[in-house]
């Protein structure tokens, strides 16, 4: 074999790597914006709150936050802070969440209005870690959910799948834009 076959062949397998590599550092942000979707889908069908769907996606985000930026904490005390930190987030969300589902406040709204604060809430909890980790992806899940509020209010059903079909294009497309994960860690290692 040539010298300039094999060094095209490693090139592909370089670059076949990288693309792997890189959608699977993608997928936690895919999964948890398609199930957001869904929920913001299945809210707007059936009208119910489904505030045991949103608690457990307030928690799966939680998650995410940690592992996805778990890279860009370098020493123990830092990642432990992180994890310190993002749990105390995630909670008050969950209470928050909790607060609106007590059988005296639930009985001020309707049960389609309870789905739309606990959305909310949620919404508000995700942009909130994405601008702490300055991440894009995280924003765009809070900015996405957020965006599901309005639409399962004042949209009618067939306009909501349109929309929800652009978020999730929008949201992948910005997903496989290249991102400037070496500065944000620069940025996280810097006191």
């Amino acid at each position: 074999m040539s010298e300039p076959e094999s060094t095209e062949s490693e090139i592909e397998r370089d670059t076949g790597s990288r693309a792997k590599n890189f959608i699977w550092r993608q997928a936690p942000y895919i999964i948890v914006l398609v199930l957001a979707l869904t929920g913001v889908a299945y809210t707007n069908i059936s009208h119910e709150p489904l505030a045991g769907y949103w608690e457990f996606l307030a928690v799966a985000i939680g998650v995410v936050c940690v592992v996805t930026q778990w890279e860009y904490f370098p020493d123990n005390s830092a990642r432990f802070q992180l994890i310190w930190t993002q749990a105390l987030h995630w909670a008050a969300v969950l209470v928050a969440m909790n607060i609106m589902v007590l059988s005296r406040v639930q009985s001020m709204f309707p049960a389609p209005a309870i789905g739309l604060v606990l959305l909310t809430i949620l919404a508000l909890g995700t942009f909130l870690a994405g601008v702490r980790f300055l991440s894009p992806q995280i924003c765009f899940l809070g900015v996405a959910m957020g965006v599901g509020v309005p639409a399962i209010a004042w949209l009618t059903q067939s306009f909501l799948f349109i929309l929800l079909i652009g978020a999730l294009l929008i949201g992948l497309a910005m997903t496989f834009w290249p991102s400037r994960g070496g500065k944000r860690a620069a940025n996280a290692a810097s006191p």
